[in-house]
């Protein structure tokens, strides 16, 4: 089988340098017109930065179609005109990479509020932005792909990065009801939650993990996850070569009868509650409550 996006247009935020870069390059290279996006900034979003226009020049020189835009993604406005931007140039929008980011670490008790306010609107809210500017697009033409960008300090947490790990666990959420919400118009919404060595991530990793963990091997993950024969609802981290799922699960648990359901009774049964063998992941929150509901009146059967 080969991947290909001959006919699809792309647009891919924070496509400046590093995986943004990589993504709209390997989608120019397999066929498709790319929206590369980029406001240009530093790391923490102040100042400048790569720029959108010198990967939108190197797509071209390879003989592929890009247009450069700097649009801030917090901006819907601004959004709503980058999208607009590509519809007119194209006719339509296929996919959708929300990669743009910035980080401000610090621990929970040095953070003040407009670095984890800053974070959260760019990393959430920016992708909310797009998706909602391309989702009516998408909606007409029964087609699209979205793919979220997570974090490992999202789904396991990393000290010094409350604001980056909430909002890119914020994204799994959205994913996973965009992905409910998009299915009868094949409209399939992933995540990745990419493991590499880029600008954001330089003073983070030591030297010996940086080698090995090259921008490169993000993207076959990345265009799987955008492609016509995607999956949707997939959560996937990359890195390395090595390329895992993450699930959010269910335990079997334990019911607890009427009278028991008391605080210590909670910690009597703890061991069963948080016991993985038979654990299960929930397709929705609906089908968690049928598991809900099944086990209670399993257990009253018992």
């Amino acid at each position: 089988m080969t991947i290909g996006f001959e006919g699809k247009v792309a647009l891919v935020t924070g496509a400046g340098g590093g995986l943004g870069r990589a993504y709209a390059l390997a989608l120019a290279a397999r066929g498709a017109c790319v929206l590369v996006n980029d406001r240009g900034g530093a790391r923490d979003g102040t100042g400048a930065g790569a720029t959108a226009e010198m990967v939108a020049e190197e797509i071209h020189a390879a003989g592929g179609e890009a247009l450069a835009d700097a649009s801030d993604v917090t901006d819907t406005d601004q959004v709503r005109t980058m999208v607009a931007r590509a519809i007119d140039r194209w006719d339509r929008v296929d996919v959708l990479i929300n990669n743009a980011g910035i980080l401000r670490d610090r621990s929970f008790a040095n953070l003040d509020a407009e670095d984890f306010d800053a974070v959260v609107r760019v990393h959430l809210t920016g992708s909310a932005n797009v998706t909602r500017a391309v989702w009516p697009a998408m909606q007409a033409q029964r087609h699209g792909r979205i793919l979220m960008t997570t974090s490992a300090s999202a789904l396991y947490g990393n000290f010094g990065q409350t604001n980056y790990g909430a909002a890119k666990l914020a994204l799994v959420g959205l994913a996973k009801t965009l992905s409910l919400e998009g299915a009868k118009f094949d409209i399939r919404v992933n995540c990745i939650s990419p493991i590499a060595a880029t600008r954001m991530t330089e003073d983070i990793f030591p030297e010996q993990a940086a080698a090995a963990l090259c921008i490169d091997d993000v993207v076959p993950a990345a265009l799987y996850l955008v492609s016509d024969d995607a999956p949707t609802n997939a959560v996937v981290a990359a890195g390395g070569g090595l390329y895992h799922a993450a699930h959010i699960t269910m335990t079997e648990g334990a019911v607890l009868p009427p009278d028991r359901r008391t605080p210590e009774a909670v910690a009597a049964a703890w061991s069963r509650i948080v016991a993985r063998n038979g654990e299960r992941v929930p397709r929705s929150a609906d089908d968690q409550i049928r598991r809900i509901l099944a086990a209670l009146e399993s257990d009253g059967e018992a």
